[in-house]
């Protein structure tokens, strides 16, 4: 190569490096801010226009596929509701293709027997897949409310009597309550995945909703006005997030949410990681899906700039997971690159690299410890956990750029749902697991443990070179997170397919 192909190559690498190195920071800012707008508005707490004075109808729809182990627990929670039944109307939106059929008619008719207002739907296919069952539920809906709760969730029996009233203010189309986990102590992954979600309801959702800007429905543990589901345009499911689609169409028409992050719904984290990772691969190719259906539409609409802005960040927010993939393919070249500009001393690039890294480390630690000072009055448990949090989001950011890229190409893919044990159990999860449909091995993990193995080789080049010594704590992480990621995938997988074997066999 030449010399002049050589500077070129260096020239473009260390530009994408720097570009993506800025990104992150930018999206660290951006932490900042909604760190910034909780405090602002936090106390903001929605007020009651007014309460009904005879209480309207309300459907309670649970959608759900092969929940065997907490089929009959959800229809059961759900019939103890503490709402007239005369005004409630139950619907069970079974797509399933195992026992959860059985099931679920058992305790169906159990509760017909005893004059509740329910209702069993089976499908014959899963076109739309959650989508298209809640859209079907809505053709013998009769209610002018619609709960929902997905299947692993413990539903309050006060849950609409706290919430209905709020719909006494005809501008407001949904009512989101917070989740609680009922398995959050299990094991690493679930503590893990409980800070990270932790940090979503009670700083984002709360700094968004509080603020005016636009946020979005969970999918679960909510309910909606149905004029509005039906003025947006309906249930769609042209991406794999169908809730924060229709959540941003529904804002777009002038609708409001609000959020009661005091009201809880205890529901099960993934408790492995093969599921985790197919959560998120699911949340993060949605979320692209919807951003290229939407985000064109928000930034040409009349809505305010800072809910433009907002909902750019929002929006985009999966891209961090490309930047990080960016970074950690060109670490090696950059460290090679930086070290040999160091024969004329230039140690503002190092302070620039760590500078980043920091900014974003900082604003992440300082955003999740508030998050858990919030809820439980406890900062030390993010510090603690900061580490985990950080070595996984880097760990996962392989399966989410995949993810990201197949939306881009517009490809199409199942909705699979996260197995479901019905007390946080592992070896029932994993049991639930047994009847997705069976897929081609999945590679991921072996590219993942070879980014560990790479990341290793950086951080042991970066022990013995001063000039990047400072950065070796980070690309500790980077290597624990591919290598935990990976393992653990291939683990989940390998106890997955004996489990398989064995129920074949019983």
């Amino acid at each position: 190569m030449t010399a002049a192909f050589v500077d070129f190559l260096q020239g473009i690498v260390m530009t994408a490096y720097t570009v993506s190195l800025i990104m992150v920071s930018v999206y660290g800012l951006h932490r900042y801010g909604l760190l910034y707008l909780y405090y602002r508005h936090r106390r903001k707490s929605p007020k009651l226009k007014g309460r009904f004075a005879d209480l309207p109808r309300v459907t309670l729809q649970l959608p759900m596929f092969n929940e065997r182990f907490v089929a009959r627990r959800i229809i059961e929670q759900a019939c103890r509701m503490d709402y007239p039944h005369d005004r409630l109307q139950i619907q069970v939106l079974d797509d399933s293709i195992d026992q959860t059929q059985q099931i679920a008619q058992e305790v169906v008719a159990e509760a017909k027997a005893q004059g509740i207002d329910i209702e069993y739907i089976h499908r014959g296919n899963r076109a739309g897949f959650k989508a298209g069952a809640l859209d079907n539920g809505l053709s013998s809906a009769t209610g002018e409310f619609i709960a929902i709760f997905d299947a692993d969730f413990i539903p309050r029996r006060d849950f609409l009597r706290e919430t209905i009233d709020y719909f006494t203010d005809e501008r407001i189309c949904t009512v989101q309550t917070r989740w609680e986990h009922i398995n959050r102590d299990d094991n690493l992954l679930t503590r893990t995945q409980a800070i990270f979600l932790d940090g979503h309801f009670a700083i984002e959702h709360v700094a968004r909703n509080r603020s005016q800007r636009f946020m979005s429905f969970n999918g679960t543990a909510g309910i909606w006005r149905r004029k509005a589901i039906e003025a947006a345009g309906g249930w769609q499911h042209d991406t794999l997030t169908e809730d924060l689609d229709l959540s941003y169409r529904a804002q777009l028409k002038g609708w409001k949410f609000i959020f009661l992050p005091e009201l809880t719904a205890p529901a099960e984290l993934p408790a492995d990681m093969s599921a985790f990772k197919a959560q998120q691969f699911r949340w993060t190719k949605g979320g692209t899906q919807t951003a290229m259906k939407l985000l064109p539409k928000v930034m040409l609409s009349k809505v305010s700039p800072k809910v433009k802005l907002e909902a750019f960040f929002h929006l985009t927010a999966f891209t961090m997971h490309f930047y990080m993939l960016v970074l950690v393919v060109l670490m090696l070249p950059a460290l090679l690159w930086r070290m040999a500009a160091m024969a004329e001393p230039q140690w503002w690039r190092v302070g620039f690299d760590l500078g980043i890294f920091s900014l974003a480390t900082l604003s992440a630690l300082l955003f999740y410890s508030a998050s858990q000072f919030e809820l439980f009055g406890d900062w030390r448990t993010a510090l603690k956990f900061m580490p985990l949090i950080m070595a996984i989001g880097v760990g996962l950011c392989v399966s989410n750029t995949k993810a990201i890229f197949e939306a881009l190409a517009g490809k199409q893919s199942d909705f699979i749902r996260t197995p479901k044990s019905g007390g946080g159990g592992k070896l029932r999860g994993l049991a639930g697991a047994m009847f997705e449909p069976r897929r081609r091995p999945d590679l991921l993990p072996y590219v993942e443990f070879g980014f560990g193995v790479y990341m290793g080789g950086c951080m042991l080049f970066s022990i013995f070179q001063a000039h990047s010594a400072l950065l070796t704590p980070f690309l500790m992480i980077f290597t624990f997170g591919f290598s935990y990621v990976s393992v653990s995938s291939v683990l989940a997988g390998s106890r997955a397919r004996a489990a398989r074997t064995a129920e074949a066999a019983a």
